[in-house]
């Protein structure tokens, strides 16, 4: 089968000597990995990698056998040009960390497209903004709604949040965030990008970071934190 798609970019495998392994999350058929023969033999070599750098957003042309093996990119071009995400140190340490997020969150190959294009739409916004502090936790909070574990908040007044559950209680549980760490939540909550990016000191920052790792952890089989964790938090600090 061919086919045309958007694509980002969710990470890049060396394989062997030349080749890469690309995963790529596409808008037409969900989460597809492409084999990229000879991605290091030629004097188009950093024009390729250019290509797979993560969350770069792309158009493709490929063909997919769809019998759970690679696929193969028949053409590739960038369908969004980043002009700061890869060369501020910031922003392209978010995105390596968003990559890994998406990495372990999700395994299905069934297109998202309401997803794809909330992440199409934040990379823009991040591309074109500097004040970014709190950009991945937003990001995170907001993809639960596509995953399917957004909490429930009709009883967000309520002093606790469950992490199991998803919901706001009156009683803190076993599984319940503290009441200050609760507190830090529903900020979260409020918050969309645009808003002041001061809100949260930096320790309230990994508090919650923290908090949706563990919140990622418990609703998704075979999350693991994310290896640039440290890296983020040390940028950040």
């Amino acid at each position: 089968m061919q086919i045309k798609s958007k694509a980002i970019v969710i990470s890049a495998l060396k394989y062997q000597e030349k080749s890469l392994i690309v995963k790529c999350f596409t808008l037409s058929h969900g989460l597809k990995s492409y084999f990229v023969r000879d991605a290091f033999s030629s004097r188009k070599t950093s024009q390729k990698m250019a290509y797979f750098q993560p969350m770069s957003i792309l158009e493709i042309e490929a063909t997919h056998k769809n019998k759970g093996t690679l696929e193969y990119f028949k053409e590739i071009k960038i369908a969004s040009p980043f002009h700061t995400i890869h060369s501020d140190i910031y922003k392209s340490t978010i995105v390596m960390f968003i990559s890994e997020i998406l990495h372990h969150s999700i395994h299905e190959e069934e297109k998202n497209e309401t997803l794809f294009t909330f992440l199409e739409t934040a990379l823009h916004w991040l591309d074109n903004h500097d004040e970014i502090a709190n950009f991945h936790l937003i990001l995170m909070l907001e993809m639960t709604k596509y995953l399917g574990f957004y909490p429930d908040i009709s009883d967000i007044d309520m002093p606790f949040f469950e992490i199991n559950e998803g919901v706001f209680t009156p009683f803190s549980g076993t599984n319940s965030l503290t009441e200050h760490e609760s507190n830090l939540f529903k900020k979260l909550i409020a918050l969309k990008f645009d808003n002041d990016q001061k809100v949260f000191h930096v320790i309230e920052r990994q508090i919650l970071l923290k908090i949706l790792i563990d919140y990622y952890a418990y609703h998704l089989d075979g999350f693991k934190r994310p290896k640039s964790l440290e890296v983020l938090k040390e940028v950040f600090a």
